[in-house]
């Protein structure tokens, strides 16, 4: 029997890859996190055959030749999006006015690692941009990456708190309720794309695997866990 594969994922695409590894039990070792979590990762050595990251990132890697050139596919697009624990009133966030006075008004913000995580650095960019970046500090709740954050948004059963993150992280975790994509000149659509590791110990097999992420057969499934259609 053939090692498992080994995926290295930022946690946007989570959704998806979960359940292609349901399909194939035993096949695909995953391991999720912050982009820069994955990255960090792969350069210490942690076997990994697909590493999946934001399209920035992944060409970056491509340049330096931790990624196998011509490798690399888009898996999609993801918008940022905010959320509330499940069942709690939904605010406006409609337009940066809105946003704003919503944010003003909540009693804690959760959102991933602003080092370490798009989202999380894009948070703090909307809130400096807003002027709330004040404000908000006493009442931020900083986590390693989004799916950590809208697990402890969840738990905390605080209706009028609120969680920012990519949405395909909200999708599907239970417990929450998506408000919307963060609007206007505040949005931020992140494309992600897979390529193979340049240490693959299993290259074929992870080309396979990168034509069933990214092909049209798991459209419908990419939709469902948050992608852009």
């Amino acid at each position: 029997m053939s090692e498992p594969l080994q995926v290295r994922c930022a946690g946007a695409v989570k959704g998806v890859v979960e359940a292609l590894q349901a399909a194939s039990p035993g096949a695909v070792v995953a391991r999720f996190g912050a982009v820069g979590a994955m990255r960090e990762a792969l350069r210490a050595g942690s076997p990994c055959d697909v590493l999946v990251v934001t399209e920035a990132m992944a060409t970056a890697l491509e340049a330096s030749g931790e990624l196998v050139a011509g490798s690399r596919r888009a898996v999609g697009r993801v918008q940022t999006g905010v959320a509330v624990p499940a069942g709690a009133a939904r605010p406006a966030i409609g337009s940066a006015e809105a946003l704003r006075h919503s944010l003003l008004a909540a009693s804690a913000l959760y959102f991933p690692d602003a080092e370490r995580s798009t989202a999380g650095a894009h948070v703090v960019a909307v809130l400096d941009h807003l002027g709330l970046d004040d404000a908000s500090r006493p009442r931020r709740c900083m986590f390693a990456n989004g799916a950590t954050a809208m697990r402890a948004l969840a738990d905390s059963g605080d209706p009028a708190a609120l969680g920012c993150t990519q949405v395909t992280k909200i999708v599907y975790t239970a417990g929450i309720d998506l408000v919307g994509a963060l609007p206007g000149e505040l949005a931020l659509a992140t494309v992600y794309s897979v390529a193979v590791a340049t240490g693959a110990s299993n290259a074929e097999g992870a080309r396979r695997f990168i034509e069933r992420l990214c092909g049209a057969g798991c459209g419908a499934l990419r939709s469902a866990r948050g992608f852009d259609a």
